[in-house]
């Protein structure tokens, strides 16, 4: 067998021949397992999707109504070709998954995005033991470490009020997906009007289903009679530099990630604030869950993992970047 046993990397992205299927694929495939619903992972063109089943309404906003798009519930299993697969929770986003394969007396497990730190937001994360783990690596280096998302919040909201006092508008920029409705949960709507850009929006419904409490708020429409001072705006990065953004002149202008951990990430962006919240695992949230899965092989994916694959061989782990693997900057955190 390859060195991924269960698993082998082509163009499309990770297959597993026992199963005949993709996981998070690029072009075009007949079956695709979808760790969760962000763009960098749940890409359109493919046959059939297969998913979590609190991910399958957040895949079809992305994707289109028209998709084939199946679920299943957390801890379920079922055969696919000659494997048993099934979704467990990945803490990363609402309905975001860790994908189990089991196969000739063999575990695998393909983590997709993780996060280990528990939010208002999203399913908790479960550690899943296996025999062989893929891990992604984002911030897979010791800079990262975050703090407990209270602390963010209330940095949130008095950097909202003190701007609230003196008349501006504050603007948070937040991916509309999972870290928008994770940055909303913890605001006191008392300093405010809180708004949305209609990406945010559109995935208010599902949260509200899946019982995540969410501030009331309002859609920025085309009124160009509105004011916004005192007012908290969540909008995506996409719209930064955008024209939607001229009816907010003498905004002060923060992001929630966890590349605010860098200084130059918030310069280059021209901001007021930063705050660093990620839906991601830190440095020790990576090391801790790798350890916990007891995996005798570690391969590491989407980010920098050199550094982290050092630390892991150190501790006497079999642990090396993907070969082959897409990898990405700054992702959908």
């Amino acid at each position: 067998m390859n060195d991924l046993e269960l698993l082998e990397f082509r163009p499309e992205g990770l297959y597993c021949k026992e199963g005949d299927f993709y996981i998070d694929p690029r072009g075009s495939v007949k079956n695709a397992l979808i760790t969760h619903a962000h763009s960098d992972h749940a890409r359109p063109g493919h046959q059939n999707y297969l998913c979590s089943e609190a991910c399958k309404p957040l895949l079809k906003v992305r994707l289109g109504d028209g998709v084939r798009v199946e679920g299943m519930e957390f801890g379920q299993s079922c055969k696919i070709g000659n494997s048993r697969v099934s979704f467990h929770p990945a803490g990363h986003v609402l309905g975001s998954a860790q994908i189990r394969i089991e196969s000739k007396g063999l575990v695998w497990v393909v983590s997709g995005d993780y996060k280990p730190q528990n939010d208002q937001t999203c399913e908790s994360f479960e550690l899943v033991k296996c025999n062989g783990f893929i891990s992604e690596c984002t911030f897979g280096l010791p800079v990262y470490r975050w703090l407990p998302e209270d602390l963010i919040h209330k940095q949130i909201n008095e950097w909202w009020a003190e701007n609230a006092e003196l008349g501006n508008a504050s603007i948070i920029f937040a991916y509309s997906l999972g870290k928008a409705q994770r940055v909303l949960a913890g605001l006191d709507s008392s300093i405010g009007n809180i708004f949305v850009h209609s990406a945010v929006d559109s995935f208010f419904e599902h949260y509200k289903k899946a019982g995540v409490r969410l501030p009331s708020t309002q859609i920025i429409g085309s009124n160009s009679d509105q004011t916004y001072a005192g007012s908290l705006i969540v909008a995506p990065p996409a719209v930064e530099e955008s024209n939607w953004m001229k009816r907010f002149r003498g905004a002060k202008r923060g992001f929630a990630s966890g590349w605010m951990a860098i200084r130059g990430s918030r310069r280059r962006r021209n901001l007021d604030k930063g705050f660093v919240l990620s839906d991601h695992a830190d440095w020790k949230g990576l090391i801790d869950v790798i350890e916990g899965t007891e995996a005798e092989k570690v391969r590491l994916t989407h980010g920098n993992g050199h550094a982290l694959s050092k630390f892991l061989q150190d501790k006497g782990l079999d642990a090396a970047t993907l070969r082959g693997a897409e990898m990405r900057g700054e992702g959908e955190d």
